[in-house]
């Protein structure tokens, strides 16, 4: 799952850390959305979104997996 939040965290001007807290996670799950090593909840991905006022579809984006097919 791609996701823009790095993007957006940057152009808030606020950092790692102070997002974390924001929103109730470590540091490190921050990180590891960010460079798409994590994915997620829900719960997380809603609590995301509302921070930066946006919709989850806005933030991050499912490209379906590598082993998915369109029909």
């Amino acid at each position: 799952m791609e996701n823009r939040v790095s993007e957006l965290r940057k152009n808030a001007g606020i950092s790692q850390a102070d997002f974390a807290k924001a929103i109730k996670v470590s540091r490190q799950t921050v990180s590891s959305i960010e460079t798409g090593k994590y994915s997620p909840s829900l719960e997380l991905a809603f609590a995301i979104a509302a921070f930066f006022h946006k919709r989850i579809e806005q933030i991050f984006v499912y490209d379906g997996g590598e082993d998915h097919e369109t029909k």
